[in-house]
This record gives structure tokens, sequence and C-alpha cells, in this order.
């Protein structure tokens, strides 16, 4: 389990005096049959905010990245439909890998999130003919090519990949310096 599920899961009985487990049994009562339901029910009858009413309902239906037997199966699913994305991803960690040893690679159902001491990008697919990588680099102005992501969003900026001759020098190091940021 990664740390921020961790402190997720701590806070989240700090905020309602229940555990995971207690919230998990509550939820499987209502026999919810959608994810969205589930939201619904905390976030009105509970006050959850999003992102407690979302842990819950992954761990209620075990459909989180963590709930996965084997983190290989979530990249083979999030390229189902999408293979012509594939070696994107793979050009892209082999060169992310490089710049260092330090680097957790946390594959989860949509997306694979790389992280140092905090999160710096995302990759993954985002249609079946577009990739994306999110990466956190605050304070750096948006250009043609690196996009301001929405406000509160997972990342600071998106780069759109259409074909894997987009990842050229600039995107990688875009992406480094988002991981030297991230000490």
């Amino acid at each position: 389990m990664d740390k921020a599920t961790q402190t997720m899961i701590e806070n989240l009985y700090k905020n309602t005096g229940k555990s995971l487990e207690q919230w998990v049994e509550i939820v499987t009562k209502e026999n919810f049959e959608k994810h969205g339901e589930i939201i619904k029910f905390l976030k009105e009858q509970h006050d959850f905010t999003h992102g407690f009413a979302n842990l819950v309902a992954h761990k209620s239906r075990a459909s989180d990245a963590g709930s996965a037997e084997n983190t290989d199966d979530l990249i083979t699913a999030q390229y189902q439909g999408k293979e012509n994305l594939k070696p994107i991803y793979d050009k892209l960690i082999s060169e992310i890998v490089s710049f260092g040893n330090d680097i957790e690679i946390a594959p989860k159902n949509a997306y694979v999130s790389l992280r140092r001491n905090k999160q710096f990008a995302t990759i993954g697919p985002a249609t079946k003919t577009r990739f994306e990588i999110g990466i956190n680099l605050k304070g750096q102005e948006p250009s043609d090519r690196l996009e301001a992501e929405k406000p509160n969003a997972m990342c600071s900026h998106k780069i759109k990949i259409a074909n894997i001759n987009d990842i050229d020098s600039e995107v990688i190091n875009w992406i480094k310096n988002a991981y030297e940021n991230a000490k």
C-alpha cells in the first residue's frame, strides 16, 4: 500500500471515528451496485469529502489498484484496446528509470504514478488514440506542448502524445525537471 493511501486510511479514522473496515461493512450492507451510488451515499448521508468517499467506494468493491494481485495486470488492462499506445509507455519508462534508482513506479487502474519522495508524474492512455503525461512543475509557464492542468488536478501540467515520435528531448527534460523537484 502506498503512503498516500495509508495516510488517508489513518485520517478516515481520525475524521469519522470509524475504521476503513467499518465503513466498508456499512457500505456493503446497503447493496449498492455502482461506485457512484456509494460516493453519493457517503457524501450526502455522512458528510464525506469526495476523496474519502472514493477511497471507501473503491475498497468496498476491491476496484482500487491496491486490491490488484499483480500490478502488471493493471498495466495490461490499461492498454486493452489501446495496444498501439503501449510502445509510448515502454519508451517513457525506459527513459524515466535512467533518472535515478529512487523512482517508485506505481500502476493504478487508469494510469501509472511515478514517485520519488512525492509524485512527480503520471503516464497513461487518455483515449484510444492519445497518451497523456501529467507532470508536477509548479511555477512553470505553459507552452504549446506543455499545457496547464485544471486547478486541483493531481499534476500541474499535461503533455498530449499522439505517437512515439512526440517523445523528444523537450518532453524528457520536462519529466526530468519534475523528478528533480520531487526531492
